[in-house]
Formats: structure tokens, sequence, C-alpha cells
């Protein structure tokens, strides 16, 4: 089955599992995972620490790229550049994010050039600075001529990518997935001109699919705070774990909830 023809649901699952899939280094393994998901073709973008894989079929290619690995470097320093840059298309972006797709690029354009027609799309993906940098990527899609506009972009703990003149270019569909108290999806600063981009898709404390606002809001945070204390765990860390993105997300394709809520 193509991609555009499962429901949403199904697609917020299945890219939050490559999204997770992403941070395996194992090539072999990643094979395996994603051959179970209906993808014959692997590549693994790898260019002075900016990771990104390529997941291909018939009908679809989807490029996601890997988040921040606390033991790399380089993933440190890129979340840690915070200063704004002139962005590729318009407006500015991230300083740290810009650089990391910069490596990337050449090779991801080349391969989507090559291969992505009417009857293959092309979708991305990608959890915490590989959301960042999947919503850069997908930006740069619309001012390359010579290659389709990307189908849909499916974040998750994506922290802000760009100022307001940048976010409101993004043209591509963008689901934006934000677990409870995930704190990457609080920096950088809205005070230092960041704004987020795409439509918001709330998880709440027990991790089902809400869309709280005011109070209500601040009750949940407040629960899922209370709830991170008893498990002996610090909530806005925990929330961003991609485990937690794919386990909640795995309940809503099923139609399940937790009863707890």
């Amino acid at each position: 089955m193509s991609i555009s023809k499962m429901s949403f649901p199904e697609r917020s699952l299945l890219f939050a599992k490559l999204a997770s899939i992403a941070y395996n280094d194992n090539i072999k393994e990643v094979k395996k995972q994603v051959k179970d998901l209906g993808f014959t073709t692997v590549e693994f973008y790898n260019k002075a620490g900016a990771q990104a894989y390529r997941f291909q079929n018939a009908k679809d290619m989807v490029i996601a790229c890997r988040g921040t690995e606390p033991t790399k470097f380089n993933d440190i320093a890129a979340d840690l550049k915070t200063m704004p840059v002139r962005s590729e298309t318009v407006s500015w972006v991230h300083r740290g994010f810009k650089a990391e797709v910069d490596e990337l690029w050449p090779m991801v354009l080349e391969d989507i050039t090559r291969t992505v027609n009417k009857d293959n799309k092309l979708w991305f993906c990608g959890h915490s600075l590989g959301a960042a940098m999947a919503t850069i990527m997908t930006s740069r899609c619309y001012y390359e001529k010579s290659i389709q506009n990307p189908q849909e972009l499916y974040t998750y703990g994506s922290p802000r990518v760009g100022f307001r003149g940048y976010v409101e270019t993004l043209k591509t569909p963008h689901h934006r997935w934000k677990n409870n108290n995930d704190i990457v999806t609080t920096v950088p600063p809205s005070l230092l001109m960041f704004k987020h981009d795409g439509e918001l898709h709330y998880l709440n404390a027990y991790g089902n699919v809400r869309k709280p606002t005011g109070w209500q809001l601040f009750k949940d945070k407040m629960r899922g705070l209370w709830m991170g204390i008893k498990r002996g765990q610090i909530d806005s860390f925990s929330d961003h774990s991609m485990t937690n993105y794919c386990a909640y997300l795995e309940m809503y394709a099923s139609g399940k909830e937790n009863s707890q809520s």
C-alpha cells in the first residue's frame, strides 16, 4: 500500500517508526526493519556527523533525518549554535540546524532529482534535531525546480527552526507531534524570535491525542510532571523519548486509548 492511501493515524505511526529507526547505525538491521514496513531500498547519508536515511519502494521515498545523539559532539554542537543565519531560501534559521542540512543536502538532492517522479511520492520525517533538519530540507525542495514538492512532513519533538518569515513560507503540510512536556519543543526560546511551523498534534500525559487549551493544557502539563516524579523521572526529558512517541502512536493508530485519562 502506498503511504498516501494510509489513514492519518497510520501515517503518523509509520513515520514515527522510521524516525526512530534512523538512529540505528547497523544497516543490516535497518534493512530488515524497513522491509517489514514495505521499503526495499535503503541508503545512509553520513557526513561530518550529520546523518539521515533514504527509505524507498516503487511508490514512495522517505527521507528520515537522525536526531540528537547525546554522545556525538557534532550533534550537541549543532543544537547549541542558536544564533540565526540567513537561510538558503528566505528569512532566518537556526545556524546549527542549517549547518547539519548543508552537509547532506547535495547527496539528498541528487537522489531525489534522479528517482522521484509523478509515480513516486516524496516524504520527510525526523525527531529532535532530525525534525529540524527534515523541516529545512522540505523547505528547500520548493526552491528546486527540478523536483516535485514533498507530500507531507512529519516531525516528533521538534525544536523551533526559524523566524516567522521563514516558517510562514513553508508550504508542505507539516504534522508536528508534541508529547506533553517534551522540553525540546520549547527551544530555542521564542524570545529569540524563533517560531514553530506546522499543525500541532498533542499527546497528553496519558499518551492520548487531545487538543487542550488554557487551563486544561496547564493541568495536563502539571499532571505529567507529577506522574514523572512518581516514576522517578524528569518528565520534560522522558517525554522527548522516541520510544514513548512510538508507543502512544501505536495506541492511536489501533484506535485505542489509555483508560487512565
